[in-house]
């Protein structure tokens, strides 16, 4: 009888009781609810440096492209060439224009236009952006089609810090 109580005895304490359990449950749930919002924000703010890279790249294409039609690199009678001296369309900025030598080589100002991290999956390339024209006013939302003098976000939410990504 003794020897039975005993084993009895050892193997309840061996395992860990139901409130024991449920105490480290409620640690894990308070300890994940708590690191949820974090994480969510980290993503947030990746996406938002995102954004202000792509819009920096494209931005310093437009503004090589304007520097090379300005100092003669790129012909004023060229078709991707607006005559203020800005390119038609993003997509210029990829293909590239002739650079006016001997080779008949291109002078190309991205690889690639860069993604919107905020815009719709379904929407591709330059079409994530708005464009803004040299004519266009500054807080239009239809681009004029003339040429691409700045960019901005699509995206209608609001950043970390209170902004609108649309103003960036």
């Amino acid at each position: 009888m003794r020897r039975s109580a005993q084993r009895a005895s050892s193997s309840s304490s061996r395992g860990l009781t139901l409130i024991e359990l449920l105490v480290t449950l409620v640690i894990l749930s308070i300890l994940a609810a708590a690191a949820l919002p974090y994480a969510e924000m980290t993503v947030r703010r990746e996406k938002e440096l995102e954004l202000r890279r792509a819009l920096r790249e494209l931005r310093g294409a437009i503004d090589a492209f304007n520097v090379d039609w300005k100092a003669g690199r790129i012909s004023t009678a060229a078709a991707a060439a607006s005559e203020d001296g800005y390119p038609k369309s993003l997509q210029v900025l990829v293909d590239g224009v002739d650079a006016g030598d001997a080779k008949a080589s291109k002078r190309k100002y991205l690889r690639r236009v860069p993604r919107d991290p905020f815009a719709d999956a379904a929407r591709a390339g330059a079409e994530h952006w708005v464009v803004i024209g040299y004519q266009d006013s500054a807080d239009t939302i239809v681009w004029g089609g003339r040429d691409a003098y700045d960019v901005r976000s699509a995206a209608q939410g609001a950043a970390l810090d209170g902004s609108r990504y649309r103003d960036w």
